[in-house]
């Protein structure tokens, strides 16, 4: 268990949001040019950001970094995403 903690998680939980037009829905494969690096957990279309929204499992090793582009493979096309740091949304009120 010790060894576990020390190398750190294996995934790492990042939002993602759609640039072009498309839903994301879960389980859409993450891609990084032509490398699979992750999965969606979960996605939806957002009527605030105009924009298809979603939650992804990313490999530690693949070395994404917030605003960096990826793109899911929804029902065979490629779908480019930004990386964004949840919530989607900044709240107006406290």
């Amino acid at each position: 268990m010790l060894a576990e903690k020390a190398a750190g998680p294996r995934r790492l939980l990042r939002g993602l949001r759609a640039v072009g037009r498309g839903v994301l829905r879960p389980g859409l494969a993450v891609l990084d040019g032509s490398t699979t690096v992750g999965l969606t957990t979960s996605g939806t279309f957002s009527p605030t950001l105009k924009a298809g929204i979603a939650l992804a499992l990313i490999d530690a090793d693949a070395g994404v970094e917030d605003g960096q582009h990826l793109s899911v493979d929804v029902r065979g096309r490629a779908l480019d995403c930004e990386v964004v740091r949840p919530p989607f949304v900044t709240a107006k009120t406290r």
